[in-house]
């Protein structure tokens, strides 16, 4: 027995609780492993982030864990334009082939997309800066220890 899967609920958990995987889980269920790809890299980002805090942003390793949780972030708010944006009947072929309930977008799977692109594009923006900057200020202090 399949059970509907909502094109908006998908949209939803992609939007607002992003890099947890759990679309993928709504969709494919917990044997999904990209769920468990994108659990991973928030969890590590997170510890990065925490081991950039203690560092005072030294740690290599916390840099590359870093991004690779604003990267499941980023890919999750990806899978709202991939999902939210595509016909209804593709979505409901791929998905609800077994039922009887179909999808009708609507204005609220819009919003998801808007709101996914707009604090997108905000999280890749400010993840960009702070990386430039510290390369920036690491290159600083590497010309004043050469030039002492």
């Amino acid at each position: 027995m399949t059970y509907f899967k909502s094109k908006l609920l998908t949209c939803f958990f992609s939007t607002f609780l992003p890099g947890t995987g759990l679309h993928w889980a709504y969709l494919y269920g917990f044997k999904s492993k990209w769920f468990y790809l994108q659990i991973t890299c928030l969890l590590l980002g997170f510890w990065g982030w925490l081991e950039l805090a203690h560092t005072e942003k030294e740690s290599l390793l916390g840099w590359i864990t870093v991004i690779l949780g604003e990267a499941s972030i980023l890919a999750s708010w990806l899978a709202t334009f991939a999902f939210g944006l595509r016909l209804d009947e593709k979505f409901d072929a791929q998905f609800n082939a077994d039922t009887q309930v179909k999808n009708q977008s609507g204005w609220l799977i819009i919003l998801c997309v808007i709101f996914a692109l707009m604090i997108g594009a905000f999280f890749l923006m400010s993840g960009l800066a702070i990386a430039f900057e510290q390369y920036f200020n690491m290159q600083i202090e590497a010309a004043r220890k050469i030039s002492q």
